[in-house]
């Protein structure tokens, strides 16, 4: 699989990691290693190479991190494949069609792994973040980069709400050491971010 890179790994679980589209989307695939099944965050582009990869690797269900364009534009032809695209419900119509609503604060159950749903509405008001709980693994989607939050000047989009959700769903919540790994670009680590916070806030950005 071209391009495709597994970022972390251990006894239970397998990350995969690809690039996909104009803008450079992170797709992640998160497999248990046991059950052979497997999840994929964001439908982003790519159909074709995106599918392929979820042939290889066991993808049953899609889980989206939010309504954007730039992550959705595979969620046809994934469901055309088969495979079930989830959405939160306040982002659900700017997608072209689902399967299931994401609920907030619960598991996801992929094999023997468990997903941890966050709505950190924000950046959409249906943004989602997700942790594998007993990894030190976030995926926080556009809500929070390293350097700071995800834009908020798109419709549907606000800087304080992006601020709480950051503060009170991530920081608080999870230990510093916890590593993220967004919907575009490199990743990170809570620790890194946080001491920030309030110069994000004093930027307005």
């Amino acid at each position: 699989m071209d391009g495709v890179a597994q970022i972390w790994s251990n006894a239970a679980t397998e990350v995969y990691r690809f690039v996909v589209g104009p803008v450079d989307n992170n797709v992640y695939v998160i497999r248990c290693r046991e059950t052979g099944t497997a999840v994929l965050l964001d439908a982003a582009n790519e159909h074709e190479r995106l599918l392929e990869v979820a042939r290889n690797l066991g993808v049953t269900t899609v889980l989206e991190t939010h309504g954007h364009w730039d992550h959705i534009g595979a969620v046809t032809e994934v469901r055309d494949a088969g495979i079930d695209v989830w959405v939160r419900a306040e982002d659900a119509d700017l997608l072209p069609s689902y399967d299931a609503l994401l609920e907030d604060d619960t598991v996801f159950q992929c094999g023997r792994l468990r997903l941890r749903t966050i709505h950190t509405p924000g950046h959409t008001p249906g943004s989602m973040c997700f942790a594998i709980e007993g990894t030190p693994l976030l995926f926080t989607g556009d809500t929070l980069f390293p350097g700071g939050p995800g834009a908020t000047k798109f419709e549907g989009g606000d800087f304080p709400t992006i601020i709480r959700s950051i503060e009170e769903r991530l920081f608080r919540p999870y230990h510093a050491e916890t590593l993220i790994w967004p919907g575009h670009g490199a990743p990170s680590t809570l620790g890194t971010e946080s001491p920030s916070l309030q110069s994000w806030i004093d930027r307005g950005w």
